[in-house]
This record gives structure tokens, C-alpha cells and sequence, in this order.
């Protein structure tokens, strides 16, 4: 029973709808971007686990508008880098956004992490080329009564692949105010569904600080 109730989580969330950011790439004006994931975890060490059920669940829905061709608002609602879930409302604006080259946005964001307040400033990074693209999206997560930062890099490496396929592999890594810092590898392929949706599939796997493995799946829209 628990483990339909998974799947029946799972494919709530992609009905709403961490991973096909912007980045430093501002949404076109008058666009939206939507992205709902599901996150399954186990222990990698198995030979602990008593049940097969997943350990870890946690969801993600991830929402951008273009209000301009240089200003992106988004919405960002998951699990912050500390673990806990966060609302973050925020504004980007691109530095760099030239045809060829490299660009660069800057981020502002306010919200909260486990119902306390937080500011999020953030820089990206973004290089696109014939078959993919690689981008570098920080952000440091700031608590206004706690006086604590968690800081958050996702490197991603992008390619495009046929029928509109695309291969992401990217890194997560992060270090928590109280916890040790984190790295995970979270491969996945894109899948189009019509001209609008597209599926994500992928895994997840704790590379240092993070002995956690996942599966994750979710859906993209673009209107």
C-alpha cells in the first residue's frame, strides 16, 4: 500500500507541473516554463534496508514567466539545501545575453525555508553550443532570523539528441549551515511528449556527504 502510494504522489506532481532551468538563459516575454518531479531515495548500502520501500520522497514544482525579455519572475517550491521544504519567489535579470558567447544573469529571491524567512541571491552561468549547452547556477540561501547561509552549485552539461531527446548530466552540490557539504550526480534523459510536454527520467546517486541513491521522474510544459 505505501508504495502505490508513492506512485500515486508521484504522478500527482506531474499533473501540478528539479531539472530544465532557464538559468542564465532569460524566458522569452509572455512565456511560462513549468517542471514537477518526484524524488524516490534508498540507501545505496541495501544490505541495511528492512523494507524496499523508499526511505527519501520529495517533490518539486519549479515555474517560470517572462515579463520581459530580460526579466524572468519564478517560483521555486522542494526541498532547500539544508533538507527542508522552501517557497522562494524571485527576479532574474541577465548581465551578459549576447547571440553567441557566454552569459551570465544575476538572481533575487524571498520566501521561506521550513516557515522561516530567507533571502537567495544567485548568479548563473550558461555556455550554448551546436548540440547542448553547460550551465553553472548558484545560490546562497540566507536566513534573516537565524543568520545562517546555505550555499547551492548545480553544474550541468547538456546534449542534444535525436527525436528531441536530451541527455542532462549535472552535479548537485551544496553545503548546509549545520550539516557537512554534499555532492550528488543526478543523470537524466528528456523525453517529448507533444510540442508542449516533455518527461524526465533519471536517478540520482550520493557521491560524498549523501548516501542516499533515488530515482526521479517528472514533466515539463512550455506555453
Amino acid at each position: 500500500m505505501q508504495f502505490r502510494h508513492h506512485i500515486a504522489m508521484l504522478l500527482l506532481a506531474m499533473i501540478c507541473a528539479d531539472a530544465a532551468r532557464a538559468g542564465a538563459w532569460p524566458r522569452e516575454q509572455g512565456t511560462w516554463f513549468l517542471s514537477g518531479s518526484v524524488t524516490l531515495g534508498w540507501p545505496q548500502d541495501m544490505t541495511t534496508a528492512t523494507s524496499p520501500e523508499p526511505t527519501q520522497q520529495y517533490n518539486a514544482l519549479y515555474i517560470e514567466y517572462g515579463l520581459s525579455d530580460r526579466l524572468t519572475l519564478g517560483l521555486d517550491l522542494g526541498r532547500s539545501v539544508s533538507g527542508g521544504g522552501k517557497t522562494i519567489a524571485f527576479l532574474q535579470y541577465p548581465l551578459r545575453n549576447q547571440d553567441t558567447g557566454l552569459k551570465a544573469a544575476v538572481q533575487i529571491g524571498l520566501g521561506t525555508i521550513d516557515e522561516a524567512p530567507v533571502i537567495r541571491p544567485g548568479f548563473s552561468l550558461g555556455w550554448g553550443y551546436e548540440r547542448g549547452w553547460f550551465s553553472a547556477d548558484g545560490v546562497a540561501e540566507f536566513g534573516i532570523q537565524t543568520q545562517e547561509t546555505d550555499w547551492k552549485l548545480d553544474v550541468t552539461l547538456g546534449r542534444r539528441l535525436n527525436r528531441d531527446r536530451k541527455l542532462i548530466l549535472q552535479m548537485q552540490m551544496g553545503a548546509p549551515s549545520s550539516d557537512p557539504p554534499f555532492a550528488r550526480f543526478a543523470p537524466s534523459i528528456v523525453f517529448p511528449l507533444n510540442e508542449r510536454l516533455k518527461l524526465e527520467t533519471g536517478g540520482v546517486w550520493g557521491v560524498t556527504g549523501d548516501t542516499q541513491m533515488g530515482l526521479k521522474i517528472g514533466l515539463w510544459a512550455e506555453f
